[in-house]
C-alpha cells in the first residue's frame, strides 16, 4: 500500500471559490412527522445520527412537492453533531445537513476525504459552534497533492481501494474460520412450534451491579468500560482502570436512561458501570445460547423508563419467554443452535456479497 508519509500533503480550502467542494444546505430537510409512507420504503433518510451512515430509516422516493431529493455520490456533514458520511444513492434528510458535491468524487475518494473532513469537524459543536455552512467554507483540510500541487485524487482513490481489498481479504478468511468452527447449520423446529415458558431471571443466573468509574477517575487503555448506551454493545469507553466488576461470558442489562432494557452479551473481559447489571447465566456450555436470551430480555423494555428503572431486584424478578424442553427447562440446546444458524446463514450470505 502506498504510504501517506511518503508523499506531500497540502491544506485546501473544503468550498468557496478556491475550494474542492460545492456545499448547500440539503435540498429536502423534512421533519420525520411530515414524511409520507406511501409507496415502498428504498430512499435512505439521512440526520444526523452518528449511526449506519446517517441512516435513520428508508422512505418512499415520492414525497411532498416542496421536498426534492438530494442526490447521491455527496458527503452529509450534521450542523450540531459534525457527523460526515459518503452517501453513494439519492436520499432525503431531516433538518440540519449540509451536502458536498464535487465531480472528482466516487466512492473512494470520498471515503479517503471523509476521514479528513472528521479531523476538522473535532473542533466544532453543540450550540453556537456548530458546522454551519459559513464556517465550512472557512475550514481547510489537509489532502496528499500530486506533482501539480493539486489533490492527488489518483492515489486516494487507489489507498483506499488497497485498504479495502486487504480488509475483505482478513475478513473473509476471519468467516471461513468461524464457519468451520459453527459446521453445518442444523434443520430445527420454527419458534411457532415449540414450548414456551415465562422465566425468572434469577433461575438462570446471578445478578451482578455495577461500579461507576467517572470521568476523572477513567485512564486510557484496552479494557472495555460496559455503561448504559444504546450502542456499540453496551461499550461506552476503553479503560486500563481494574475494580471487582471485571467479568466475561455475562450478559448486561441497562437499568437506566434512554436504553433501559437494552442487552447485550459480553463473552470478552469488561468492567461494568453503574448504570446497567450483569447476569452470570448458571449453564455456561453454550457459547451462542445467551445471545438469545439477550433478545427475550429487551422484548420487556416497554415495562421501564425514566421513572421505572430496572435495578437488581426488579431484575431478578423479571420474567422473561424461553423454549423449554419437555422436563420446563430452558431449552438451551435449542437457542444454541438457532443462533448458530442465522450467524451460518449471514456469514454465507457476506462471502457472497464479497466474490462479487
Amino acid at each position: 500500500m502506498n504510504n501517506t508519509e511518503s508523499i506531500d500533503w497540502k491544506e485546501f480550502f473544503i468550498s468557496g471559490d478556491d475550494g474542492i467542494f460545492t456545499i448547500e444546505a440539503t435540498k429536502s430537510g423534512i421533519d420525520k412527522n411530515k414524511l409520507l409512507f406511501d409507496g415502498e420504503d428504498f430512499t435512505p433518510y439521512i440526520t444526523r445520527s452518528e449511526l449506519s451512515n446517517g441512516i435513520n430509516m428508508f422512505v418512499p422516493s415520492q414525497q411532498l412537492p416542496k421536498y426534492a431529493l438530494d442526490n447521491g455520490n455527496t458527503i452529509t456533514i450534521g450542523l450540531d453533531t459534525q457527523t460526515v458520511f459518503y452517501q453513494p444513492h439519492s436520499f432525503y434528510t431531516g433538518q440540519n445537513i449540509q451536502v458536498l458535491s464535487s465531480d472528482r468524487l466516487n466512492k473512494d475518494i470520498a471515503l479517503f476525504i471523509c476521514s479528513m473532513l472528521k479531523i476538522q469537524m473535532k473542533k466544532f459543536n453543540w450550540g453556537g459552534n456548530g458546522a454551519t455552512l459559513g464556517r465550512l467554507y472557512r475550514t481547510k483540510i489537509m489532502l496528499p497533492i500530486n506533482k501539480s500541487g493539486q489533490p492527488d485524487y489518483v492515489f486516494m482513490e487507489n489507498y483506499i481501494s488497497r485498504l479495502r481489498t486487504i480488509q475483505s481479504s482478513n475478513y473473509v478468511a476471519f468467516i471461513k474460520k468461524h464457519l468451520k468452527e459453527l459446521g453445518k447449520a442444523q434443520k430445527l423446529s420454527p419458534l411457532s412450534e415449540l414450548d414456551w415458558k415465562p422465566i425468572t431471571i434469577s433461575r438462570i443466573g446471578s445478578v451482578l451491579k455495577g461500579h461507576d468509574i467517572y470521568d476523572a477517575e477513567r485512564v486510557d487503555g484496552n479494557m472495555p468500560y460496559i455503561t448504559s448506551g444504546s450502542s456499540n454493545n453496551g461499550i461506552g469507553y476503553f479503560i486500563s482502570n481494574q475494580n471487582e466488576t471485571i467479568d466475561s461470558n455475562v450478559l448486561s442489562v441497562n437499568r437506566n436512561g434512554a436504553g433501559v432494557g437494552k442487552s447485550y452479551y459480553h463473552k470478552y473481559t469488561a468492567l461494568f458501570g453503574g448504570d446497567c447489571r450483569r447476569i452470570k447465566l448458571f449453564d455456561s456450555h453454550y457459547k451462542y445460547a445467551p445471545y438469545f436470551i439477550s433478545t427475550e430480555i429487551e422484548k420487556q423494555r416497554k415495562n421501564f423508563s425514566y421513572s421505572r428503572k430496572l435495578g437488581t431486584g426488579r431484575l431478578k424478578k423479571l420474567q422473561i419467554m424461553l423454549p423449554v424442553t419437555s422436563a420446563g427447562k430452558p431449552d438451551y440446546k435449542y437457542m444454541d443452535q438457532y443462533i448458530k444458524n442465522i450467524i451460518i446463514e449471514k456469514y454465507n450470505t457476506y462471502l457472497q456479497f464479497l466474490s462479487k
